[in-house]
């Protein structure tokens, strides 16, 4: 392991964070969902006893026959960035890691007992070198945070709904879990952005790998402050009837889309909360024991106020107009989905079809 002074990251000195906790950079929605899991008394215990159903023993002879560990003689260049992303995290023990073949861009962390991180040589071959240490650091914040547990189960039930999809409604109570945890997980990969931050420290390497995500190997033909504005042309355009695609078309992915997780975490790079982080001041594991899962559901539900306050989503804007009290609620339905036009416009449309 490299030592304080940071020697041994490759191309500049890092700051480590010694004792963090996942807390630190978890997304409010992610960590009031994960402290009230690890709240609940014996819930650890139950995971441990579905070991056997869950197909973790198999997933790992699957990749140790069938993929490539990544040590010392094989990938050494990704084995130094599992290294110190571990070091700046301070994760206790290094993962196993492995790469497997898949021209699709691709990485996860999962495993029950013990967390595995996997990416494919769709991944390897598409990013350079500090965009794959953001991507390693997010796969080895998952693994802090402790999610590679619930991303295993997502998988299971993932395959189980393929295979009960014949039985009625046999799918449609998989399927509920499934949806519930994929909301989960959408959330916990904006943490683990956050944390592929800590680890690489270079904002603009973190968003330029979620832009060739989206874009492939093209990055002269591509800009990261364009691609940003996608974001806020996604998140502001249209009216509610786009409100309403967009979420039908996250519900079925267990990613933000690329341009929301650019977004997002060029907001966070850009707070006060990440500027502390770097200085030194951040939540130590040594407190997690004491974490209130009010404090936390509170934060979220803060977080959640804040996001309806700010956005410029047309839904979020209704949102606003009910929780105000603002009156004419078919009027503000009309002018949602007819893309703001003027009630004036409204009334002649009315006129006419009379």
């Amino acid at each position: 392991m490299p030592n304080d002074s940071g020697a041994g990251v490759p191309g500049r000195d890092r700051t480590r964070f010694p004792g963090i906790s996942s807390r630190a950079y978890e997304h409010p929605a992610d960590r009031s969902a994960l402290v009230a899991l690890r709240k609940l008394t014996g819930f650890d215990t139950v995971l441990k006893a579905l070991s056997g159903l869950l197909p973790e023993r198999s997933l790992r002879l699957l990749f140790l026959s069938d993929s490539v560990r990544v040590g010392d003689q094989q990938f050494p260049h990704l084995n130094d960035m599992l290294r110190d992303a571990c070091y700046i995290l301070d994760l206790p023990k290094v993962p196993p890691m492995y790469v497997t073949q898949d021209p699709r861009p691709t990485a996860m962390c999962i495993g029950l007992d013990e967390p595995i991180v996997v990416v494919s040589t769709g991944l390897v071959e598409l990013l350079d070198a500090e965009e794959m240490r953001a991507v390693v650091g997010h796969e080895v914040g998952h693994a802090l945070s402790g999610h590679a547990v619930y991303r295993t189960i997502l998988l299971f039930l993932t395959n189980l709904a393929l295979r009960v999809a014949w039985i009625p409604l046999g799918n449609v109570a998989v399927m509920a879990i499934v949806t519930a945890l994929r909301e989960w997980f959408r959330k916990s990969e904006l943490s683990a952005d956050r944390a592929g931050l800590l680890v690489g420290q270079d904002p603009h390497a973190s968003m330029r790998g979620l832009m060739k995500l989206a874009g492939g190997n093209h990055l002269h033909e591509m800009n990261v402050d364009a691609f940003l504005a996608q974001a806020e042309e996604y998140e502001a355009g249209g009216d509610l009837r786009d409100s309403v695609l967009k979420i039908m078309n996250v519900l079925p992915r267990s990613h933000p889309f690329t341009t929301v997780r650019a977004a997002e975490l060029k907001k966070w790079a850009g707070s006060r909360e990440y500027q502390r982080i770097m200085d030194g001041h951040y939540p130590r594991r040594t407190d997690d024991d004491g974490t209130s899962v009010y404090d936390s559901f509170r934060e979220s539900a803060n977080h959640y106020a804040e996001s309806v306050r700010t956005s410029k989503d047309p839904l979020m804007g209704l949102l606003r107009d009910l929780s105000s009290g603002a009156g004419d609620l078919g009027g503000k339905l009309w002018d949602r989905f007819s893309g703001g036009r003027p009630g004036g416009d409204r009334e002649g449309r009315e006129d006419d079809r009379a």
